[in-house]
């Protein structure tokens, strides 16, 4: 098996790859609306359906997905653990061989699955590009790491005995997935699953039910047991029936931190007949900081700002919401920032020249249009671009400067294209601002001097810090992802540690001081 390495993003710039990628947008329009059913087992399941839409165009039905049940649910569970025992008897080779052929379908797929994700997350297209080669990029390193973790772990020996350790699959995992990575983190917590013998139920979220379909589809087709794979589209519903059902052993979610924290609390209930402790793996949200200290290049800065509050909308748990700059730089750094801001072009997803897109549906734009009128008031200065769109979920970026330190803007997770800007008169003060924070997910530094960045570096609580770039763009392999306090349980997706959220520890030691032996 070659070693991992990154599929490498597309150069969108070239004038033939866009023409191929509007070919592939046109051929998915034709198909509207796709079809995603509840799959479990080898049937297909109807119900009551519902819509998910296009962001840029919500009169644009891009999939009518069947809602679950509470009671499709439990019969997926009783599936899933007829298919985990099947599965988990499969070799570890032959595992990691699935996956690397799922991994080639959407390799193969790949124009199509960004279109699709372009439609139904409303990602512009250098995003959804990026998706999809995450999705990728997890099946292929998941496969990999399988294989390493299936050779065990050395143990001291001494004579007369020997002392082994492997790794078992934990059981039945339901994945509970977000909507702003629709391929790769639903992808990359079934992978997880799959790849080290456990049976897996993917709920995604309801925005994105095609994104997920598009992910079983391919590991379905590449050999994984309908049994051991299951899909369950919907809402609430089919989610909490999961994390209450005493069959399943781990629960993988990804989304906000009030959920997570009301999944962990129900998932340490133990129920009569239950016999084991569930294990929950939560990547939750942040309130990711970004330190400008009074020596930084704002030539990086600024972009890099930009590009980490603005990007998809400001629509992911690693996006910057507020900066920390000293005070030294601090009206330059608002000028510099405020120009930039104007300059952003917001429009539909599908437009290569966005900048920044819709939010993901009228709930947010909502709740987003009404905290920035909040806080307008109290800001000291403003900077906002245009927003000429009247169709779709849109929301104008927005800097907020010099707010109180109460202001919703400041302290909350606001997951949309909201930034604060706060001069501070040290990085040791912005440091302080930070280790008061509940969330500890990404974070940056930008400053030339190398002394400051290992003193933020060893005061800095949060799982992903970054010096002197963007605080989102983490990579399999190269930036494991996931952080601590409020902000999860830590798991660092995309790292050599992850699989091991996913299995148990087996110690065996045996007396080989034999008095005879019988064959």
């Amino acid at each position: 098996m070659n070693e991992f390495a990154n599929e490498p993003l597309l150069e969108l710039r070239r004038p033939e790859l866009r023409c191929a990628a509007l070919d592939a947008l046109q051929a998915l329009d034709a198909r509207l609306p796709l079809r995603v059913p509840v799959l479990i087992g080898d049937g297909l399941q109807d119900g009551v359906s519902f819509d998910s839409v296009d962001p840029s165009a919500p009169s644009r039905v891009v999939a009518v997905a069947q809602a679950t049940t509470a009671e499709q649910a439990v019969e997926a569970v009783a599936c899933a653990e007829r298919g985990h025992r099947e599965w988990s008897a499969v070799p570890a080779q032959q595992r990691a061989r699935v996956l690397q052929r799922a991994a080639g379908l959407l390799r193969d797929q790949r124009l199509e699955l960004t279109a699709l994700a372009v439609r139904e997350a409303g990602k512009p297209w250098p995003e959804a590009d990026a998706d999809v080669c995450e999705a990728i990029d997890f099946l292929e390193y998941y496969s990999r790491g399988a294989l390493l973790l299936d050779e065990g772990r050395g143990l001291l020996q001494l004579p007369g005995e020997r002392n082994t350790m492997r790794y078992v699959a934990r059981g039945v995992t339901a994945v509970i997935a977000p909507w702003n990575f629709p391929l790769a983190i639903g992808a990359g917590m079934v992978a997880a699953a799959l790849a080290t013998g456990n049976a897996a139920i993917l709920k995604p979220a309801e925005q994105a039910p095609a994104c997920a379909k598009a992910v079983v589809d391919a590991l379905h087709a590449a050999g994984v047991p309908h049994d051991a794979l299951a899909l369950l589209p919907g809402g609430d519903e089919p989610g909490k029936a999961l994390v209450a059902d005493p069959r399943v052993h781990t629960i993988a979610f990804t989304g906000s931190c009030a959920a997570g924290l009301a999944i962990l609390q129900r998932a340490a209930t133990v129920v009569p007949g239950q016999r084991h402790i569930k294990k929950v793996i939560a990547e939750l949200g942040g309130k990711n900081c970004v330190i400008v200290d009074a020596d930084a290049d704002l030539d990086d800065a600024v972009p890099a700002v930009l590009r980490s509050a603005f990007g998809f909308a400001g629509q992911k748990c690693s996006a910057a919401s507020r900066v920390l700059v000293h005070d030294a730089v601090a009206e330059a750094f608002l000028d510099r920032l405020t120009g930039a801001v104007a300059s952003l072009r917001v429009g539909p997803a599908d437009d290569f020249a966005t900048d920044v897109p819709p939010v993901i549906d009228a709930a947010s734009r909502d709740r987003l249009l009404a905290l920035i009128e909040r806080e307008l008031p109290a800001a000291a200065r403003v900077a906002r671009a245009a927003c000429p769109h009247a169709d779709g979920y849109y929301v104008p970026p927005t800097v907020l400067a010099g707010l109180p330190a109460t202001s919703a803007a400041v302290t909350d997770e606001l997951f949309g294209p909201v930034l604060s800007v706060e001069a501070v008169p040290s990085v040791r003060h912005a440091c302080e601002i930070v280790e008061a924070g509940p969330f500890a997910l990404t974070g940056a530094l930008f400053t030339r001097s190398p002394r400051t960045v290992d003193e933020v570096a060893s005061r800095t609580p949060v799982g992903n810090f970054y010096v002197n770039r963007d605080t989102t763009g983490a990579m399999v392999g190269r930036q494991p992802f996931g952080g601590g306090r409020l902000s999860g349980t830590g798991p660092k997706a995309g790292g050599p540690d992850y699989l091991l959220q996913f299995v148990e520890a087996r110690a065996m030691t045996e007396n080989t001081v034999r008095h005879g032996l019988v064959l």
